[in-house]
């Protein structure tokens, strides 16, 4: 009901107070005025119960009416009989995730389909109450695409607000079923149909914490469960403590943890409503089934900034699904660093380590980790789950990786694009198919320059810190997913305004679960610039900063749009110079944090460039010989993006133009294929790959990081050596026009030379010019 009645209601009260002190009104004796009063609170209270009726009945049933039975169906019957007409208008609020669980469930559903596309799909529906999940997941995944729908609950009430609502719709392929969830029985099994591995989708939304025999239900769910093509989608409350369980940083912990106080309050809290919100029930999940996805949220409904109430949302599947070839791109191509440098099973057991902070655990397949003795006396040996990776339904892009404390220092990527030129590198790599490149990831946008131009067999992409693998993991699920319109909105303009829904409905099946935790809780990357984000964002902001009180805003779109090198540079000169050449700005670049904040560059190497000429000295012969060489408007589009703060149609990165996109799609995504994206330092990386298993390695300005006479060094040059087949070599780029560590790679046995060295504010050595020199060592063919 509208707050009219009460409104008018309370200015009646507001007239009766106002002749209080008359005896008489328009004739009426003043007693009069109580019978008003009483008529107006009338109608105040009966608007505000009309109003607010779903949330007064919710409190009433919920909090005050006693329940008064242990019985679980009388007690459900009774907790719900008098609010399952308003119960999906109070649970909107409090139940988050439901639309993000079954978004996602329909997007990798129509993967694991695509190899079965005549094979019959029933859905089961465990707790679905109302049937509000059925009717949410219509607008995903179309309820005609079920070849049978089971909703399943005990609580009748509730399933007669279902009936009614499937009715309503003309779906005539549901079946409701009032059924105690551990011991559910479909129709169909009674008519012959073997259970195991019919059901092809099943669903427990905020129901598996209400469930008290929910070992017996999982073991049903997983006997039942397709096991190739089968997926179970959970969203529930949870609660978890500090230290979580090898197996959880496998499958991607992140944001699981919570404080003891959260703990303490949420557990007692639902309790009082006979909800579970103990570890056991998700930690058996876990380990029942092979995790696709994991995302841990805090839902904020009310009080925002107080409460905040965990939620999990996750994706299974069966662990008797095939992994083959997931395996294959762990162990083999990726060189399985986890199980090579970590101790075995047998190792942990008979307590020959110390800290688990000073190994990576071990991934292994096959080996008995928990010996459990039954009642019998028999020994049974549990073997755990493996990683997320091997359970998810696309890419082995992303090999797994457990999160360290090192990777708690990146609290998102440095970089948002990559700032060497990919063209300079071509000319010089001399790739063919028969190539396996070992490349920094950094933005990964000339690691997909290469895999245009030259379809390498092999690309490994490492980086120390997980963001930047996020990054590059979403340009390539997005290449994969998206149409080239939408893959532009995002990574062209950097801004998409529907980016959340298509990150659940689209682009999720070919993401890690660490990856699609980063960008869920990261959801708002795409509203404005995505690529004022990340550390190289805060120098685009803050250039725009001095754009502005400059007053050259103008001239820079100017720049940004002249058709002639005479113009651009004269532009450059006359209005932008100055302002970028400022002793205020010079200035800023003499601070090491802001280097690093800022721009990412680290104190060593900041300090190579001051050790060869001042930061104006380097500031001037990087910008000066730009404007009159490379015409930004369509070629250097570095500068641009900068400038602009994004790309155009006409001045981009190859992957951001149509033949590029189309060259990475083409023949089902077959130079996709070749990457393997690392999150690990570079030498452990390259101590995980085979002697003489890599022709080429591009490692940027990595070396100058370290101080001269770094052991790191050493390592990292031993080991390209040893993986570099004879006559393979390395690129690299350095801010120094003679970097200490070329003397390194002589020493184990390289050729080196410099390809080109930048020599003052004349030409330029690529369109990026911000290095000083450029470098190739060449593994001689006697090594």
């Amino acid at each position: 009901m509208s707050l009219v009645l009460p409104l008018l209601a309370f200015a009646g009260v507001c007239y009766g107070y106002s002749v209080a002190d008359t005896p008489y009104v328009n004739g009426l004796p003043s007693t009069s005025k109580l019978i008003v009063l009483a008529a107006a609170c009338f109608f105040i209270a009966r608007g505000i119960y009309f109003t607010f009726k779903p949330q007064i009945k919710f409190i009433w049933h919920c909090f005050l009416r006693p329940i008064g039975t242990s019985d679980q169906r009388t007690r459900l019957d009774k907790f719900y009989e008098g609010q399952a007409e308003v119960y999906d208008a109070t649970r909107n609020g409090l139940l988050r995730g439901r639309e993000t669980m079954l978004s996602m469930s329909a997007a990798h559903l129509r993967i694991l389909r695509e190899t079965t596309p005549s094979k019959r799909l029933v859905w089961v529906d465990i707790g679905g109450g109302t049937g509000h999940n059925v009717e949410m997941m219509n607008e995903y995944f179309p309820i005609s695409n079920f070849d049978h729908v089971y909703l399943i609950d005990l609580c009748e009430p509730l399933l007669q607000v279902a009936r009614r609502r499937f009715e309503k719709r003309g779906w005539k392929n549901i079946t409701v079923l009032c059924q105690d969830a551990s011991e559910f029985t479909l129709p169909e099994w009674q008519d012959g149909l073997d259970p195991k591995g019919s059901v092809g989708f099943i669903t427990l939304s905020y129901s598996l914490s209400m469930i008290p025999s929910f070992y017996t239900l999982l073991d049903r769910i997983e006997h039942v469960l397709s096991p190739q093509d089968g997926i179970l989608g959970v969203v529930d409350f949870y609660t978890s403590g500090k230290q979580p369980s090898l197996h959880e940083k496998a499958i991607g912990g992140a944001s699981k943890e919570c404080g003891w106080l959260s703990r303490w309050f949420w557990q007692i809290w639902f309790d009082f409503d006979h909800v579970s919100l103990s570890p056991h029930r998700r930690d058996y999940l876990e380990y029942k089934f092979g995790t696709i996805k994991s995302y841990n949220g805090r839902n904020r409904f009310f009080l925002p900034f107080i409460v905040r109430i965990p939620y999990y949302v996750w994706l299974g599947r069966s662990r008797s699904c095939d992994t083959s070839r997931f395996c294959h791109a762990f162990e083999v191509e990726g060189g399985n660093m986890i199980g090579n440098c970590s101790p075995s099973p047998r190792a942990l057991a008979a307590g020959s380590v110390t800290k688990e902070s000073e190994f990576v655990p071990t991934l292994e397949i096959g080996e008995p980790v928990i010996p459990i003795e039954s009642k019998g006396g028999a020994v049974v040996n549990i073997t755990p789950p493996l990683s997320s990776f091997h359970y998810q339904v696309k890419n082995p892009w992303r090999l797994p990786y457990y999160e360290q404390p090192v990777h708690k220092e990146f609290r998102t990527f440095i970089y948002s694009f990559t700032w060497e030129d990919p063209v300079e590198d071509m000319k010089h790599l001399e790739l063919t198919r028969d190539d396996s490149m070992f490349i920094i990831t950094s933005a990964g946008d000339n690691a997909l320059h290469y895999a245009i131009n030259a379809k390498p067999k092999r690309i490994h992409c490492v980086d120390m810190n997980p963001c930047q693998g996020h990054l590059f993991e979403l340009k390539l699920a997005a290449i994969q997913s998206l149409s080239y319109p939408e893959f532009f909105k995002m990574f062209g303009e950097g801004r998409h305004p529907s980016f959340r829904s298509l990150l659940d409905s689209t682009i999720s099946p070919s993401l890690s679960a660490s990856a699609y935790q980063f960008w869920a809780l990261n959801d708002d990357s795409f509203s404005k610039s995505f690529y004022l984000h990340g550390y190289s964002g805060h120098a685009l902001r803050l250039a725009r900063i001095i754009f502005s009180i400059a007053g050259v805003s103008k001239d820079v779109k100017a720049m940004c749009e002249a058709e002639t090198l005479q113009e651009q540079n004269r532009i450059w000169v006359e209005k932008l110079r100055p302002t970028l050449l400022n002793p205020v700005v010079v200035a800023l670049l003499r601070n090491p944090l802001f280097c690093w904040n800022a721009l990412g560059v680290p104190m060593n190497q900041r300090q190579m460039l001051l050790n060869e000429g001042t930061a104006y000295e380097f500031v001037r012969d990087t910008l000066d010989p730009l404007a009159s060489t490379y015409l930004f408007k369509d070629g250097a589009y570095f500068y641009l993006l900068c400038l602009l703060g994004q790309y155009t149609p006409t001045c981009c990165p190859d992957y951001l133009t149509r033949r590029g996109f189309d060259a990475l799609r083409a023949n089902n995504g077959e130079a996709l294929d070749a990457f393997r994206l690392h999150t690990d330092s570079i030498v452990n990386v390259l101590q995980g790959l085979t002697t003489w298993s890599l022709t080429r390695a591009i490692i940027m300005d990595h070396l100058d990081w370290f101080a001269p006479g770094a052991k790191e060094v050493d390592e990292e040059v031993a080991e390209l050596h040893r993986v570099l087949a004879p006559g393979g070599f390395v690129l690299w780029r350095s801010a120094a026009k003679k970097p200490w560590y070329s003397k390194v790679f002589e020493q184990y046995g390289f050729e080196v030379q410099a390809i080109s060295t930048r020599q003052g504010p004349k030409i330029p050595i690529d369109r990026v010019n911000m290095y000083a020199s450029f470098w190739k060592a060449v593994k001689k063919l006697e090594s």
